[in-house]
C-alpha cells in the first residue's frame, strides 16, 4: 500500500469508530444501537470497504476496497453469505475474555449469558466492537493477533492475513492502533489478562500509529 492509500485508510478507520459511551447489557441490543447510529463514511475494520445498508442490514462494497472472498462458496456448494454481508466483531474475542471468569468452564459462551452480569456487559459493550466482513470475521475466530510473514492474498486486496495452522491473524497497518486500545480498554474497565509477548506487539503498534501521524503532520 502506497503512503497516500495508507493515509486515506487510516483516517478512514478513525471516522468508522466515533461511537459513544453508552453502556448496554445486550450483545442484541448494542449491534442493533451500532447499525442505527453507523456513520455514512464507515469502512470495515480489515478491509477498508466501504459500508451500505439495505433495510436492517449491513453489506461490504467490495468495489472500492478490492475485497475478494477466500470462498464465493460453502462446502455444501452454496454461496457464502458471510462474505456477503457486514458483522460485529469483538476485537478481543468474546473467548479470549470469556474463558477468563468461571461461568466460561460450565457451559461457556451461553452460559456466561445467561449467569454472568459482568460477561454480558463485556459481550456489549461497543468500544470493543467493530464491523468486519462476515467471511474475515469467521476465519479470525478466536485467533490472536501477531505478524505474518509473505504477502496479503487471501482476500484479494484486502491486506489482512490469516495463518489457520498457527491461529494468528495479521491485521493491516491502519487497523493496528484500533485493536490496540480495544484490548488496552477492556484490560483497564474489565481486568483483561493477556500474555507480555501481546502486550508488547500492542504497544509497538500504538507507537507505529503515532509516528505514522508525526510524519502525516510534518508532510
Amino acid at each position: 500500500m502506497d503512503m497516500t492509500r495508507l493515509i486515506l485508510a487510516l483516517l478512514a478507520c478513525c471516522v468508522c469508530f466515533s461511537v459513544s459511551s453508552k453502556d448496554f447489557t445486550r450483545f442484541s441490543t448494542a449491534k442493533k444501537h451500532l447499525i442505527k447510529t453507523l456513520p455514512h463514511n464507515a469502512k470495515s475494520l480489515y478491509c477498508g470497504c466501504d459500508i451500505k445498508k439495505q433495510g436492517k442490514k449491513l453489506v461490504p462494497d467490495p468495489t472500492g476496497c478490492g475485497y475478494v472472498p477466500r470462498n464465493t462458496f460453502t462446502r455444501s456448494g452454496k454461496v457464502n453469505q458471510r462474505a456477503l454481508r457486514i458483522e460485529w466483531e469483538h476485537i478481543v474475542s468474546a473467548w479470549e475474555f470469556g474463558h477468563q471468569l468461571k461461568c466460561w468452564q460450565n457451559g461457556g459462551r451461553k452460559n456466561c449469558r445467561k449467569v454472568s452480569e459482568k460477561f454480558r456487559k463485556m459481550e456489549a459493550d461497543i468500544n470493543n466492537l467493530a464491523p468486519a466482513i462476515g467471511e474475515i470475521n469467521a476465519d479470525r475466530s478466536n485467533y490472536r493477533f501477531g505478524m505474518l510473514g509473505g504477502a496479503a492474498t487471501q482476500y484479494g486486496q484486502c491486506d489482512v492475513k490469516v495463518n489457520f495452522k498457527q491461529r494468528v491473524v495479521e491485521p493491516p497497518f491502519y487497523a493496528r492502533k484500533k485493536i490496540a486500545d480495544a484490548y488496552a480498554y477492556m484490560q483497564k474497565t474489565y481486568g483483561l489478562k493477556i500474555s507480555k509477548q501481546q502486550q508488547k506487539l500492542f504497544n509497538a503498534w500504538q507507537k507505529q500509529d503515532l509516528a505514522l501521524k508525526s510524519t502525516i503532520q510534518k508532510m
